[in-house]
């Protein structure tokens, strides 16, 4: 029902795809007015209340603000993705272009850390549960995976960069006569991106719901986990990896077209184009919805706000009585 003839032939043809269009372009201005500021403010929240105060963050409190990093990343990018100047023919945002390759790749860094954040989290919240005495998934441990997981995802746009680089200047450039086909990068970002972490974590989830049927010594003496901090994995699991599925069948379906070597004809790419859109604000969408889960369902974070604003509030007052009792002091 998304088909779009791109041939000129008009008629009654156009008006599903002309009616889909501007329900997606009403949903992109709408995201783009609300939800952009609404994710970009709540993911900066996320960040200073955990950043502000070090040592109370938890191990699941790091991975979150790793994902609220990555989140501001994709909200600076949304405008300039959902806006769709390619539909009005800017030249600066050719498929080629330097400017859509650097935005391209800045996006896919941002997808990894995010869902790779996910998978690392539902891993050692297993891991803490199954080996309470450890410390394996300590915050400090954590820490350090966050950033083995940027630069693990710099290292994988930069093979992506390759592709699409290569596919620009291939014909100026006889290195790249090997590595033009951008389908390849499709295929590295499809593997590396949804498939990994999609395994890892129903592998988590298999052994969290293994251990919650199994009472062992250790859960004795460990006690029961905190249920809000379960629910809150499972629902931002179910979120990233929903909202992240369309875009990645996407390319699954750009990746097969192309080693059938059947190039998408009209009614197929505009379906294809349609899609595309479509998939790229969910994957946006889910930068403003899992710090609203974060601020909703974990237990620990009013206080953290409440003592950041009390915090806040003081800061002046604090500055103006040490003044005023260094006066006397100097007389």
């Amino acid at each position: 029902m998304w088909s779009c003839p791109l041939n000129g032939t008009g008629g009654e043809d156009q008006l599903p795809c002309q009616h889909v269009q501007r329900a997606l372009s009403a949903l992109s201005l709408l995201y783009l007015l609300v939800g952009v500021p609404l994710g970009l403010g709540y993911n900066a929240l996320l960040l200073l209340v955990n950043l502000h105060d070090p040592g109370g963050m938890t191990m699941p409190d790091v991975y979150f603000a790793n994902m609220a990093a990555a989140g501001l990343v994709l909200g600076a990018l949304a405008p300039a993705h959902l806006l769709g100047p390619g539909a009005a023919g800017w030249a600066v945002w050719d498929a080629g272009s330097e400017v859509h390759v650097t935005l391209l790749v800045l996006f896919n860094v941002a997808a990894l850390v995010t869902l790779y954040s996910t998978a690392l989290l539902a891993l050692d919240c297993y891991i803490e549960r199954a080996l309470p005495r450890t410390y394996m998934s300590s915050v400090y441990n954590t820490r350090h995976v966050c950033g083995f997981v940027w630069g693990g995802a710099l290292l994988t746009g930069f093979s992506s960069l390759l592709f699409y680089i290569c596919g620009h200047v291939a014909a100026r450039l006889a290195e790249c006569s090997q590595v033009r086909h951008t389908e390849a990068a499709d295929a590295i970002m499809l593997l590396s991106g949804y498939l990994v972490p999609v395994l890892a974590v129903l592998y988590a989830l298999v052994l969290l719901t293994r251990i919650r049927k199994e009472d062992t010594p250790l859960d004795r003496d460990a006690g029961q986990p905190d249920p809000s901090a379960h629910r809150l994995l499972v629902a931002t699991v179910c979120v990233q990896f929903g909202l992240w599925a369309p875009h990645y069948l996407t390319l699954l379906g750009r990746t097969v077209l192309a080693a059938r070597g059947r190039p998408a004809d009209g009614h197929h790419l505009g379906a294809l184009l349609l899609a595309k859109d479509l998939s790229r604000f969910l994957a946006f969408a889910s930068s403003a919805v899992v710090p609203l889960l974060y601020r909703h369902m974990d237990r620990n974070f009013p206080g953290k706000l409440r003592r950041l604003m009390k915090k806040l509030q003081r800061g002046p007052q604090s500055c103006s009585l040490d003044e005023a009792g260094a006066q006397p002091a100097m007389a």
